[in-house]
Order: C-alpha cells, then structure tokens, then sequence
C-alpha cells in the first residue's frame, strides 16, 4: 500500500499527515507514505483542495482532514 499526501505544509495538511501516520503505527502497517508538496504534481491528481491523501493512486479525501475512525476504513480495506 502506498499513501500520499498532498498539500503545501499548511497547518491542516501537517494534521492530516499526523493523523495519517498515528494510524499506521497505531495499526503496526506497513505502509510507504509519502509528502507531496509540489503544486504541479498534486495538480496530475487532479486535486484542487489541499490537504488531499491519496492511496494507492486513488484520491480517497481532499480539502479537508480526515478522521482517525476514516483512515482507519481506507487501510483496513486495503
């Protein structure tokens, strides 16, 4: 499994990296995760809100930070 996520490093995109990351290790996974900052390259995702996570090439939230409980759901279904 592979996540991003995508963001300028604003205050909400370095809350969703922290809640990303909390999850993974709380959950023992692994998970390579990786920071995109890079406007061009959020761009090809076609995201146009940031923070946005993006796993395994598929945008699974953007413009907002998502819940635990919600990054939860998206790794254990992978």
């Amino acid at each position: 499994m592979e996540i991003k996520i995508l963001g300028g490093g604003c205050s909400r995109c370095d809350q969703t990296a922290k809640v990303v990351e909390e999850v993974l290790k709380r959950k023992g996974l692994p998970v390579e995760l990786e920071k995109i900052t890079d406007v061009l390259e959020i761009a090809t995702y076609g995201v146009v809100s940031i923070p946005a996570v993006v796993i395994d090439g598929q945008v699974v939230c953007s413009g907002r930070v998502p819940t635990a409980e919600e990054v939860e759901s998206w790794v254990e279904g992978k």
